[in-house]
């Protein structure tokens, strides 16, 4: 019995690989090369981010102030030389948003088009209209970062006081959680090797790679509780992003601590999303033959 299970197990499984399989096998990995430039200006622009934010909230500390959230950061940079910078930041996220989108349309990842796979790549367009509304955001704060003091707050608040505003970000604070669950789970389990291209960089980085991507999860996972938690007290006071979770870590014991513990495990995240710019292996638009961190690392 317990042989039929498992020949019952590798049967119902193999359908999924073979399709994967077949779905490379029917391409020309430079059919796709057009891909790889998008990828890793996404990614290089996502690194830019959390290596601003992280970086300056790690200065700000150090001077004596406080972390600082994703608009702080990005009016830190407007001006001088921070405004190239900006410009930099604002064409990445574009970049990366287009990545995510051309990923699904294209799937890149040969998820196929099973229930699965049409989950993993819904979530791919979801990531990709995030990063566009977080490009629009720098570009509000390169045109005039005073221009919008105070009027998303009021318009957050407004939705929070109604209820259907406050079952729709109670909604929104439970995906976010999902999303923190993800990354949890990835570092956990370091599913992100499968996707980083094996050599001696790649092998010498996983452990900083892993508290990186857990360190995400965390941030994402503190900024899901508070929308919940604004959306059942119909609050004003509505999280607004990394700024709010290091706004609640201030004031727990030990709270400066957190904070900037928590800020070094963002500029791991920063280094995570620049490996991946450099090292990422894109299915479609790889050899076969590719060989990647996980299989390295458990020798196969």
């Amino acid at each position: 019995m317990s042989d039929r299970l498992k020949s019952g197990r590798a049967n119902r499984a193999l359908p999924s690989q073979q399709t994967r399989n077949e779905i490379l096998d029917q391409i020309n990995p430079d059919d796709f090369s057009w891909a790889i430039p998008i990828m890793r200006a996404g990614y290089g622009g996502r690194a830019l981010v959390y290596l601003t934010i992280s970086g300056t909230s790690l200065w700000s500390i150090w001077q004596g102030g406080g972390a600082k959230g994703t608009t702080e950061a990005l009016e830190w940079l407007d001006g001088g030389w921070g405004t190239i910078v900006l410009l930099a930041i604002i064409l990445g996220l574009a970049a990366y948003a287009v990545w995510r989108v051309v990923d699904s349309v294209w799937d890149l990842e040969a998820y196929g088009a099973g229930i699965k796979g049409l989950i993993a790549r819904t979530a791919m367009v979801v990531t990709g209209l995030v990063h566009f509304i977080m490009a629009g955001l720098a570009v509000t704060v390169l045109i005039d970062h005073q221009s919008g003091s105070g009027t998303g707050g009021d318009k957050i608040a407004q939705l929070a006081s109604s209820p259907v505003g406050a079952i729709l970000l109670g909604v929104a604070g439970l995906l976010t959680l999902g999303a923190a669950g993800y990354y949890l789970h990835k570092a956990w389990n370091e599913g992100y090797r499968t996707h980083l291209k094996a050599n001696a960089t790649t092998r010498r980085l996983n452990t900083p790679l892993k508290i990186g991507v857990a360190a995400n999860g965390v941030v994402i996972g503190v900024i899901g509780a508070l929308i919940i938690k604004a959306a059942m007290s119909a609050s004003a006071d509505n999280p607004d992003g990394i700024g709010s979770v290091f706004d609640w870590l201030r004031g727990q014991v030990f709270g400066q601590v957190l904070v900037t513990a928590l800020c070094i495990g963002l500029l791991g995240f920063a280094l995570f999303c620049c490996v991946n710019a450099l090292y990422r292996v894109v299915p479609k638009a790889s050899d076969r033959g590719t060989k990647t961190l996980g299989d390295a690392l458990s020798g196969s």
